[in-house]
């Protein structure tokens, strides 16, 4: 007898989702899907208000990432006052901020949500496989954890003015600047937090090493990846060009201007999720769809520009054995590698005299529209606006880090399974490896929900024999 199978919800993300898995009467696998069953509307919230208030109202998307927001959409207003070029105080205390974002981002995942799997075992209990039972096994590593996010949420609250929903990026550049108290603040812990996101990327990095085998092949595909580089080639969270890779490690398009991203990257909708699926236009949305995140970044850059992260984003690459790493797993990998270049970049930045500047604000001629790029932790995050002459939004289209990652999502969810759960009686531990794979990517869906149909409020009267006997539906 055919039978269908639900997660819901699936736990340990950002926001809200089920899996449903229908199997045929042979137990076999027959459709597996991973449902958004959230709706924000942001797109057209914006819609009427004035330009400044955009970057304040935006990270109301999410109390996780806020500062993903704030600053792709305060660079999207950059282009609209006309800045290209932000004073460099200003510069330098948005990429602080940043990287402050990414690092108690990376924190949060890896600890809280990812290592209850991988440091205590997909078929613990769900009672103890949490960061609660990780707390009784490794207490010293979970007080590090909890120093290291709280560390970064100090240098968002330093550069954005508070630790959620800051203020400080506006159109041109920033408000404040980081006085000397508050430097020497965030810089007695600067080194320890670079030792301790070396030590914690070792500690991962050993768990992949010893079940290699298994977990190179565990929800498991090749894909292609879209990240940001700089114009040298190097990772950039912050800023630079788009370049797309394939499945190969070849080039589909680079070095692409933030303005120009509709002539190379479409969405696609499905009627079962609030989630976009988006694609590389070029190869059409069979082939098109791609990874974003740390997995992506790491593969699609030429180089990193810190010493300890590079150092080991050549280890990592040795996965591939000349191709692009394709194992969903080694996403964590690279989440901890990113985590130690961030430490890194925050130490540097905190040295840098620049930050004690005064000139912070830049002014140039207005433009109509405007869009901006930015690696958020979960990946490019792409922020697009069109303001009037009465300076109030028109239209605005956001393509969030988590809806380029939909399709894999998917992708993982059918691979675990397809591996694990045909033909075997179901127990709690085999599901929970559905979610470990989802969990890989770190997926944010109270950022990543958006619609381009318009929702309906329906009603159904249905008989006892299941048919449906009336219906009403509004939009």
């Amino acid at each position: 007898m055919a039978r269908k199978i639900a997660i819901d919800p699936v736990t340990r993300i950002e926001g809200h989702a089920k899996v449903t898995i229908h199997l045929d009467d042979n137990n076999r696998i027959r459709e597996t899907r991973f449902h958004v069953v959230e709706f924000r509307g942001f797109e057209r919230f914006v819609q009427g208000r004035l330009y400044w208030e955009v970057p304040v109202i935006v990270q109301r998307l999410c109390g996780i990432c806020p500062v993903s927001h704030l600053l792709a959409a305060a660079k999207a207003m950059d282009g609209i006052v006309g800045v290209d070029k932000l004073p460099v105080t200003a510069e330098k205390m948005r990429r602080l901020m940043h990287y402050g974002q990414v690092f108690q981002s990376h924190c949060l995942h890896v600890f809280y949500l990812a290592a209850p799997d991988l440091l205590l075992g997909f078929d613990a209990s769900p009672a103890v496989r949490n960061v609660v039972g990780l707390a009784i096994e490794d207490p010293e590593l979970v007080k590090r954890a909890i120093k290291m996010r709280k560390f970064g949420q100090e240098v968002i609250r330093l550069t954005a003015g508070k630790r959620i929903h800051g203020t400080s990026a506006i159109p041109g550049g920033i408000n404040k600047n980081l006085s000397l108290q508050e430097r020497d603040e965030l810089l007695a812990d600067a080194e320890m937090m670079v030792q301790w996101s070396r030590e914690a990327l070792e500690l991962f990095k050993n768990y992949y090493r010893k079940d290699q085998a298994r977990l190179s092949a565990f929800a498991a595909f090749e894909s292609n990846f879209v990240s940001l580089v700089r114009e040298d080639g190097a990772l950039d969270l912050y800023d630079g060009r788009l370049r797309a890779k394939n499945a190969d490690g070849g080039i589909i398009f680079d070095m692409m201007r933030p303005m120009d991203y509709l002539d190379f990257i479409r969405e696609g909708v499905r009627a079962w999720s609030y989630m976009k699926f988006p694609f590389i236009r070029a190869l059409g949305p069979e082939l098109g769809w791609y990874r974003v995140g740390p997995l992506a970044r790491l593969n699609n850059c030429d180089f990193i520009d810190t010493p300890l992260a590079e150092s080991e984003r050549v280890e990592f690459l040795e996965l591939g054995a000349g191709r692009p790493v394709h194992a969903t797993m080694a996403y964590h990998w690279a989440r901890m590698i990113e985590t130690v270049h961030a430490a890194e970049k925050i130490q540097d930045l905190l040295n840098d005299p620049d930050l004690q500047g005064s000139d912070l604000i830049a002014r140039g001629d207005r433009r109509p529209e405007s869009v901006a790029l930015l690696e958020a932790p979960r990946g490019t995050l792409f922020h697009h606006y069109r303001v009037g002459s009465d300076d109030r939004v028109e239209r605005a289209n956001l393509i969030v880090s988590t809806t380029s990652n939909n399709e894999p999502m998917n992708r993982a969810v059918r691979r675990v399974a397809e591996d694990y759960l045909e033909g075997v009686e179901i127990t709690e531990g085999l599901l929970n490896r559905i979610e470990v794979g989802i969990r890989a990517f770190d997926p944010c869906l109270s950022c990543a929900t958006h619609a381009s149909m318009q929702v309906a409020i329906s009603a159904s009267v249905v008989g006892h024999d299941g048919r449906i006997l009336s219906r009403k539906e509004r939009c």
